[in-house]
């Protein structure tokens, strides 16, 4: 059905729509709502129906509310929308808001598993045609990307994140951010994006959802902070605010947050707005003693839309009415919405985006090869992957023949059943000659004779692949693990397929690092699969039997052991660096080597790379000049690579103690089987800076490695300013 353009009331502009509004309508603008909703049929992630009270129907006629969440569907949003435009007075159009976090219908790989691609343009291409599809379903507004720094493998969100790097979740947070909006945000295949959750959600204590991010000013403004800046640079129409405070002030309510940094600093000037019922919360924070009190500092703050708490409905007028909020605020942030909506094309068409029709093939081709991009290869003993064809195999674990654990946290509008498993990926496949398929435990707990059942499965086989890792319940929102290392029933398994003395394949799906030294011992090779979606199974067949090569690197440190978390390498050096053969007086731990198990930027190919010497063409860099590194690669194993050759730099003396290594900079290079490439990467003032801006002359090391923990560093001298 072709959409119709309303009546002529939405030929005005925001400002003239402004000077006809009431209190009560501008306040509407200002609240969001969820739908009310039922489940309805059998699949593990059921589409949501639309069942919507009669109060929230008769606010929407009232022009009391700016848009709901979680409604999609032609049907429902055509009647909800045809209420706001043809029933209410000014005829204002609703904006539909969800959470398109990795694909829509179609499940594509997780945030965590988009950075470990390596591959900003990936990232990017995914969020465009998730926003399509979105878009197609009514969808207007997207509450991604996250841009929250992750340092902690024990946070649920981790899976959610880029990572524990600034440089490399400012690249795809920024890369999600043009995705979603395009190069005109009234595309009607376009969604408005909301960088979120701002700020430092991810740096909670102790890997805690929701808990406190006791931070140093000085990370917080280098490291956590610059993603989220990043992804508005970028052109993110919406900023949302996060659960956690931030010394000690929640951050909805944060005016240093919300207009210090995120308006007079950075210059925002789209929309904010809180998660859900956050402005509420900051009464349980023991910051805003009742609710009135609570929507006067998160307004005054600079948040915008409130999400689902009602607080501006209940208060905001009484406010303005009172003189505690300016009527100029108000009109400000509601001109805001308005804009917003107006850029959207709303006005224009209010049903934008129900008559494009999707490519359903295309999208299913690139979701196989996005899953394809992201897994990581941690360890290949004796060049066990690829399978060789005609190959007997046996597929064992919780995760061999299963769809309720594919797609990962937050893929609420697509369904697992309609996603390839890992048994319909290898059973497709010709290269295997035989296959038997076992459980041998569930995700959690043993199965009652399972271990001896795989074993049974496994007897025949040249080769076992072990399907384990964390269930899709186990990352997420409210999904923080104290100890995020494989469930007890798993490794048992492991230790068991181990003992038949057969090449040992492990699948590991996750959504986080994993603290994984005994598992990893047990295995010849180990490939890190992370949720990847919809064509997960075709994928990670792909992948083993040798169609495509894994290029993945991994951008979160996995540990040794969980005592070891938080973990990320770009840590201060102190004092006392461990140091090998000096195991007392250093900062180390007693129990456990220093540094990750697999450290940041690690990941294997099918072949090997050789870095030669890093070659600087001057010693010292001009103030207002740059500098050029280069470094040979070579493949020397006889296999076509894709390698991921990453730039490292340090400040080697700096009036504030820079990080060992900082990423600035990286290249993924196809390497021909025993060839070689040249990786070169241009310096200029600005990669050696703070954040700020602020550069410092001296002394710098600077590496080109495959990983954070590799290499042997050149150096160079920042001149002083001319």
């Amino acid at each position: 059905m072709a959409s119709v353009r309303p009546a002529s009331r939405l030929d005005r502009s925001p400002e003239q729509l402004l000077g006809l509004m009431t209190v009560a309508e501008k306040v509407g603008q200002l609240s969001l709502y969820s739908a009310a909703v039922h489940w309805g049929g059998d699949p593990v992630n059921p589409a949501l129906t639309f069942d919507p009270p009669e109060k929230r129907l008769a606010a929407i006629r009232a022009g009391e509310v700016t848009g709901i969440f979680n409604v999609h569907g032609e049907a429902s949003v055509r009647a909800l929308q045809r209420i706001a435009v043809e029933e209410s007075r000014l005829g204002i159009p609703l904006v539909f808001a969800a959470d398109v976090i990795h694909g829509f219908r179609t499940a594509l790989p997780v945030p965590l598993a988009e950075a470990a691609s390596f591959e900003p343009a990936l990232a990017g291409r995914a969020a465009e045609l998730a926003a399509s599809e979105a878009a197609a379903a009514g969808i207007h507004w997207t509450f991604a990307p996250g841009a929250d720094l992750c340092r902690d493998a024990r946070w649920g969100r981790a899976v959610e994140s880029y990572g524990e790097d600034t440089h490399l979740a400012s690249l795809i947070a920024a890369a999600r951010v043009r995705g979603f909006q395009g190069e005109d945000l009234a595309d009607p295949r376009r969604l408005m994006a909301t960088v979120k959750h701002f700020a430092g959600y991810g740096a909670a204590e102790a890997g805690l959802d929701y808990g406190s991010a006791e931070v140093s000013d000085a990370t917080f403004a280098e490291a956590y902070l610059p993603p989220y800046r990043a992804a508005i640079d970028a052109g993110a129409g919406a900023v949302m605010t996060a659960f956690n405070d931030v010394g000690g002030v929640p951050c909805t309510a944060s005016r240093d947050l919300l207009t210090g940094v995120l308006r007079e600093g950075w210059g925002f000037e789209g929309v904010t707005v809180s998660d859900y019922n956050s402005d509420a919360e900051t009464i349980v924070h023991g910051h805003a003693a009742d609710r009135r009190e609570a929507a006067k500092c998160c307004f005054l703050a600079g948040l915008d839309i409130c999400m689902e708490s009602g607080l501006y409905a209940e208060h905001l007028a009484d406010l303005v009415a009172s003189g505690e909020v300016p009527m100029a605020l108000l009109d400000a942030a509601v001109l805001r919405v308005l804009r917003a909506k107006a850029a959207l094309g709303l006005f224009d068409d209010p049903y934008r985006g129900l008559a494009v029709e999707q490519d359903a093939a295309a999208l299913k081709t690139f979701a196989r090869e996005a899953a394809r991009r992201c897994p990581v290869l941690l360890k290949n003993e004796g060049g066990v992957l690829p399978l060789r064809p005609g190959v007997r195999a046996a597929l064992i674990g919780p995760f061999a023949d299963e769809h309720a654990h594919l797609n990962g946290a937050w893929a609420i509008f697509a369904d697992n059943g309609e996603s390839a498993s890992l048994l319909d990926g290898f059973a497709a496949s010709p290269e295997i000659a035989a296959l038997s398929v076992a459980p041998g435990c569930g995700i959690e707990s043993p199965i009652e004779g399972g271990i001896a059942a795989a074993l049974a499965a496994a007897e025949g086989s040249d080769v076992v692949v072990l399907a384990l890792g964390e269930g899709q319940h186990m990352s997420g929102e409210s999904r923080s693990r104290a100890d995020p290392s494989l469930p007890a029933a798993q490794l048992e398994l492991a230790r068991a397929m181990r003992s038949l003395g057969k090449p040992v394949v492990t699948l590991l799906r996750t959504g986080r690092p994993l603290a994984i030294p005994e598992l990893a011992g047990l295995s010849d090779a180990l490939l890190v699969t992370w949720f990847l979606g919809a064509e997960t199974g075709h994928a990670i067949a792909d992948l083993v039997l040798g169609r495509a090569a894994p290029g993945g690197r991994l951008p979160m440190s996995f540990p040794r052991h969980v005592g070891q978390l938080p973990l990320y390498y770009a840590r201060k050096r102190t004092g006392r660096p461990p140091e090998a053969g000096k195991p007392r007086f250093t900062a180390r731990y007693i129990d456990v080597e220093p540094g990750p198990l697999y450290p940041f930027g690690f990941g294997l190919g099918y072949g090997r790379a050789d870095y030669g010497p890093v070659r600087l063409d001057h010693a010292t860099m001009a103030w207002d000049g740059t500098l050029t590194a280069r470094c040979t690669i070579r493949e020397t194993a006889g296999a076509a690579i894709e390698e991921v050759a990453q730039l490292y730099l340090h400040d080697v003396a700096a009036s504030r103690i820079r990080p060992v290594r900082e990423l600035k900079g990286f290249a993924k290079l196809a390497i021909p089987a025993n060839g070689e490439v040249e990786a070169v990467f241009e310096i200029t003032r600005g990669l050696l800076a703070f954040a700020d801006g602020t550069a410092e002359p001296g002394a710098f090391e600077l590496w080109i490695a495959p990983h954070a923990e590799a290499g042997e560093p050149a150096r160079f001298v920042l001149e002083p300013e001319a």
